[in-house]
């Protein structure tokens, strides 16, 4: 790692209902999407920090979690360095309510629910449009691991 950067670590996950839609954060204060998922906190394992943050951003318990990929990314700008694991996982029983964080209401998160070919569109539109420094670099990893999960699953 380049000295001077933080490091933080990540865990998201595509999450399947029982319909076969996969739940997206729309960020509705700056009109883009994100895979949920976020920051691993201190005293968490991954594991762990994917749980609450799934549990926070889209109300949901999941089941059958499988590795997906990592994707490491240097952001210059920010002298960040971020891993951030992926993971497939389904619905677990029904879907929750949502409970977001100060932060996420003050952005205008809002859990949406739709096919991984409509994510994997959306996703692409929005890296083509996204201009900020931070959600051009999070809307190319979650399409990144959005592809994946298309090429694994043959769709």
């Amino acid at each position: 790692m380049p000295d001077g950067y933080r490091e933080r670590v990540a865990a998201r996950a595509i999450v399947f209902d029982k319909n076969g839609h996969i739940a997206l954060q729309h960020i509705t204060k700056r009109n883009y999407h994100k895979l949920p998922g976020g920051g691993v906190e201190a005293g968490e394992d991954i594991a762990m920090g994917l749980t609450r943050e799934l549990a926070e951003e889209i109300g949901c318990v999941v089941e059958e979690v499988r590795d997906l990929g990592v994707v490491e990314e240097f952001r210059d700008k920010q002298g960040l360095h971020q891993v951030s694991h992926c993971f497939v996982a389904s619905v677990a029983g029904e879907k929750g309510v949502p409970n977001p964080d100060e932060g996420e209401v003050a952005d205008g998160a809002e859990a949406v629910w739709m096919t991984l070919e409509s994510a994997t569109q959306t996703l692409e539109d929005e890296v083509a449009r996204v201009e900020n420094y931070t959600e051009k670099f999070m809307c190319l990893r979650d399409l990144t691991f959005l592809r994946e999960a298309k090429r694994i699953s043959g769709s």
